[in-house]
């Protein structure tokens, strides 16, 4: 990944960031790691901890296209991974997508995979 790459995907995340945060949601993590792969945001909601994948692309569309299959199963894994080590049995989780266009216009979308 190129640095511009790198910086455009921090600038996303902040983005992202700053609108969970806003609706209430805590930061429990940024960049979590696991043998599984890496989740870019956690954050309790209520009763309800929120994985969030962001991407960020010239365009919503071309952001949401970015996530692949094999990437969304690598995700669904850590998020396993974290719920079990992390959290108590039966915790309540969502999986969103966070989309940020050249502009930094951020869409979200929830409970987009599970």
């Amino acid at each position: 990944m190129s640095g511009r790459n790198y910086q455009n995907g921090l600038a996303a995340e902040d983005i992202a960031t700053r609108h969970y945060t806003a609706l209430g949601a805590t930061l429990l993590a940024s960049r979590w790691r696991s043998k599984a792969g890496e989740i870019d945001l956690i954050f309790r909601h209520g009763e309800t901890v929120l994985f969030v994948e962001v991407k960020a692309r010239r365009s919503h569309d071309a952001a949401a296209a970015a996530l692949a299959p094999k990437q969304a199963a690598r995700l669904l894994a850590a998020a396993e991974i974290y719920l079990a080590t992390q959290c108590p049995a039966n915790q309540n989780a969502r999986f969103d997508l966070a989309l940020v266009n050249r502009t930094g216009a951020l869409e979200i979308l929830q409970n987009c995979f599970q």
